[in-house]
This record gives structure tokens, sequence and C-alpha cells, in this order.
């Protein structure tokens, strides 16, 4: 009984998160549960039920579903995800082959670290429009400017507040918190439609949605796998390090990354987000030292029960935009933060020209938008700048410009 409580706690403590993404996305929150708890099950069947972490939707696939929502329509876009749930389990594959040194070579820091803040940064004009309770695109007020202005400030310094000064579990529940006091300062301004609430179903089956497989689709959420695969590097590491077993060895980096892979490709078959390890998750279970993974199996089974309740669902969907908006201003920030830091943590030298050019074209191809096509095929975003950066990665040779220099006149120095 204490694993089943245990496991309701640590879907609590994804829960604010997890339903974030499907409701900025136009996805189905309860089809985003079910995804998750299936999600999950997949992950603990393939690296044998060793590891005690959740798995729900990512922050890293925002901005491509959002662009192939708009381009392609949901189910090209699901075909697109789970290209890239594919992708992690060829990841899979290949480091069993290669070794873990073989994503390091391929993904480097200076790859990595602009691809990650173009993801967070190029989300910036949407979270600012929702904000303000405009659409994501700023096209249609849906909300009154002032009122929405109150709500999002109320969410983001909620969301602040609670991420910077609570203390112990509290500060696990940062988006749950400026989600509740957004939403309670809604129905304060009136802005709140119960209307679909009423309508649904106690109990009913979630809006699953089957993928179809479009060539542009595909091609364009494959290159986005790169930061969440890089992601679910650091973490396992961090689980690793809060539990004391090293699980790179054992189950072994290839068996969760394939889980991980497996369990992006069934939440895409039902029209989920794609699943990726919660850090959230990690620190809860660090606070609690709920070790055992059988705990996880109960939060799985909890987020598929829950995502039969027709009416959480419809309740999650009146959500105002504003309140949304509001936490997304920090939330892409962060994204775009944890790039920056890729980049300083592993001492990417800027004066290099051969990392200065990987960083300049990435981060300018992906926030400006730049797009190449042939015919009816196209790439842009956080796609496109990914390739870009491996390609450039690769083809540039190690020494460039300032280092030679540098290094003549430390020679001159020297002898002088």
């Amino acid at each position: 009984m204490m694993n089943v409580i245990q496991g309701a706690q640590m879907l609590f403590v994804a829960f604010g998160a997890l339903v974030l993404v499907p409701l900025l996305t136009g996805l189905d929150p309860s089809v985003a549960l079910f995804g998750a708890g299936v999600g999950t099950l997949l992950f603990q069947f393939i690296t044998r039920r060793t590891v005690p972490i959740f798995l729900a939707s990512s922050f890293a696939f925002i901005a491509p579903i959002m662009f192939g929502v708009q381009t392609w329509g949901i189910p090209a876009t699901m075909g697109g995800l789970m290209a890239a749930g594919v992708v992690y389990v060829a990841m899979g594959g290949l480091i069993k082959a290669k070794g873990v040194e073989i994503v390091h070579r391929l993904l480097p820091p200076v790859v990595v670290g602009p691809v990650i803040m173009v993801i967070g940064l190029g989300l910036a004009p949407v979270a600012v429009n929702m904000a303000l309770g405009k659409t994501g695109d700023g096209a249609v007020q849906l909300i009154d400017g002032n009122a929405a202005l109150w709500v999002s400030a109320a969410s983001l310094i909620t969301t602040i507040a609670i991420s910077v000064f609570a203390k112990g579990f509290l500060k696990l529940l940062p988006i749950f918190g400026g989600i509740s006091v957004g939403y309670a300062l809604s129905l304060g301004f009136g802005i709140v439609d119960f209307t679909p609430v009423a309508q649904a179903a106690w109990l009913s089956l979630p809006n699953f949605t089957m993928p179809e497989f479009n060539i542009n689709a595909i091609l364009f959420m494959i290159p986005v796998a790169i930061a969440p695969a890089v992601e679910h590097v650091g973490d396992m590491l961090a689980i690793s390090n809060v539990t004391g077993k090293d699980y790179l060895k054992k189950p072994g980096l290839h068996r969760t990354i394939t889980g991980d892979g497996v369990a992006t490709i069934a939440a895409s078959m039902v029209g989920a987000p794609p699943n990726t390890t919660y850090s959230e998750v990690t620190g809860a279970v660090m606070l609690t030292k709920a070790f055992n993974p059988i705990i996880m199996t109960w939060a799985a089974v909890t987020a598929i029960a829950l995502a039969l309740i027709g009416k959480l669902g419809a309740l999650l969907q009146t959500i105002p935009v504003p309140v949304m908006g509001g936490i997304m201003i920090l939330l892409f920030g962060s994204i775009a933060t944890v790039g920056l830091n890729t980049l300083i943590k592993n001492k990417v030298d800027l004066h290099d020209s051969r990392n200065l050019v990987i960083v300049a074209v990435t981060l300018v191809f992906g926030i400006g938008g730049m797009a190449f096509g042939v015919g009816d095929f196209s790439l842009q975003g956080v796609s496109l700048c990914g390739i870009v950066a491996i390609l450039l990665n690769q083809i540039l040779p190690r020494q460039l410009g300032e280092n030679h220099v540098v290094d003549n006149a430390q020679m001159e120095e020297d002898k002088a």
C-alpha cells in the first residue's frame, strides 16, 4: 500500500510538467497521461525494472510539435515523432556496438549547447503572446489584455518564488503551483469556461490519434532527438548519483536510451507527446529516498487510471492561455540557459574560430527561422540547425583561425 501512495506522489510531482506540454501544443492531456503511463511501463520492461525513474512529456519537442501541428496536422506530426523514437532505438544499438564515446564524438557540447538554446529562445515570442492573452502566433486576442497580464504575472511570480524560496517537497512543484495560482486568479476575472467539463463523461477513453507518415514531418523531427538524447545521459548520471548505483553499466545506457525510444514510439502511436526521463522525479527520489523501481510502476498505473477520467481531461483544458504564458516565460528561458550552461560547464572556448562558427551559425539559423526547401520538402528551425551544427562539427578542421594567431604570438614571446 505504501508503494501505491508513493507512486501517486511521484505522479503528482511530474503532473504539472506532464500536462503542460499537450496543453501548449494542442494535444490532449488525457492522452499524454496515458502515453506517459504506458511509456514508463515499457521503459521498465526493457530496463528490467532496475531504474527508479518516470517518463513523461518532453519539453524539447514543444516547438517542433507546435510547428508540426500547424503545418501537417496532428497525425503526420505523430508519424514524425515516432521516427524520432526510432532514432533513440538506433542510438541504443550504436552505443551497444561502439560504446558511449560515440555519442560524445557525434554530439559534443559545442553542438548540443546552441541546439538546446534554440529550442528555448525560438519559443520566446509564443510565450510572450500567450502571456498577453493572445494565440501563440499573436494573431488573435483571446482574453482581455489587462486581465491576461495580471494572470500571467501571478503564474510567473509564483513559479519563480517556489523554484527559489520553497523548501523540501514543495520545491519540486513550481509548475503545479504556478498553474494553481494563475487558475485561481482566472476564476476571479471570470475567464474560465466550465462548459466542456459539464459536457464531459466521468469515465471515457482518451481522444487517441493514430499517426500518419509524411516524409517532411519525419525529416523535420528526426534531428530534434539530439537534445533529449544528450539530456537522457545527464538524467541517467543524476539518478545513478542519487541511488549510488551505476545505471550506465547496469542495465546499461544502450538499454535505457532504447527504453526511452520505445516509450516515445508507443506515445506517438496514440497521439501523446514524446516521453523523456523526468528530472523532477529524480529530485523527489532524492528527497524521499524512495529507491524502489516498483514505486514508478504504481506512478505509471495511476497515470493510466487518471487518463480514463473524462472530466479531469476536460478540466485541464479549461486552463486559460495567460496561465500557460506566464509559466512558459520562465520555462523557455530555463531551457535556453541549460544550453548556455552546457557551453560554460564544458569550457567551450568561443575565442576559437571553429567553436564560434558552429555556435553562431546554429543560433542564427535556429532563432532566425532559416529554411531550406526543394519542392515540397523543407527543413527549418531546430531540425535544420541541429543538422547544420553536426555537419559543421564534422567538416571544420580541429584548429582554426585565432588559435594559430595566439600560438604564434606565444612562440614569439617564448623566444624573447
